[in-house]
């Protein structure tokens, strides 16, 4: 966790993001649509749902870790829970951005796998988790990953936004999202290089919001 001296103010947190990726600049519209989606969500009680395959499945958990804790700056846990724990517990515990990471639900994800299809996996846990006024954060480099677009078809179906990460192409995936964030590369590797410092940006102008 960063001193809080470093921290800015979220409009701060997104300038500087293409200050020090110059390459950023083409999605700096569909960044800040993100944040704007997220923030809404979370100011009225909402839930982000996070999902993709491989590396981007290794970055919805990552988006997760940096939602649910304290990432640039402390943040304080609700006063009157607080009052109703033991001080020692209320000491250790943070302010969260509720996140739920898709990737990470073994049981039912093998199940339905098994007993359904793969490919509708990441859809049915929307289905059973989400609620109308939460936000799907789906990754795909190509924008194509069927059981991300399966997700992001369910999402908009119970009235929940969609938030895209993908390659310069966007695929089907950002057809379907509110916010389709593109960045301007087509290998994978490269795509995921540039999909860290974007979430980062967004988390951190996020608590810097909430906080």
């Amino acid at each position: 966790m960063s001193h809080p001296d470093s921290v800015s103010t979220p409009k701060d947190i997104l300038a500087q993001l293409s200050g020090r990726y110059p390459q950023l600049e083409v999605c700096e519209t569909a960044i800040h649509a993100a944040f704007d989606i997220l923030y809404a969500c979370y100011r009225n009680g909402g839930k982000a749902l996070v999902c993709g395959n491989g590396g981007s499945a290794a970055d919805a958990e990552h988006i997760v870790g940096e939602l649910m804790k304290s990432f640039m700056r402390r943040r304080p846990l609700n006063r009157e829970l607080a009052a109703r724990l033991p001080d020692e517990l209320a000491s250790k515990l943070e302010g969260a951005l509720p996140a739920v990471s898709l990737v990470s639900m073994s049981g039912i994800i093998t199940a339905f796998a098994n007993d359904v299809a793969w490919e509708t996996a990441f859809a049915q846990q929307v289905v059973g988790l989400g609620r109308s006024g939460d936000t799907l954060v789906a990754l795909s480099t190509s924008g194509n990953s069927v059981n991300c677009v399966n997700a992001a078809l369910a999402a908009r179906a119970m009235g929940i936004r969609v938030v895209s990460f993908t390659g310069q192409h966007g695929g089907r995936l950002s057809e379907l999202a509110d916010a389709a964030i593109k960045v301007p590369e087509t290998e994978t590797f490269k795509v995921q290089e540039l999909h860290l410092p974007v979430y980062h940006a967004v988390c951190a102008a996020l608590e810097a919001a909430l906080f």
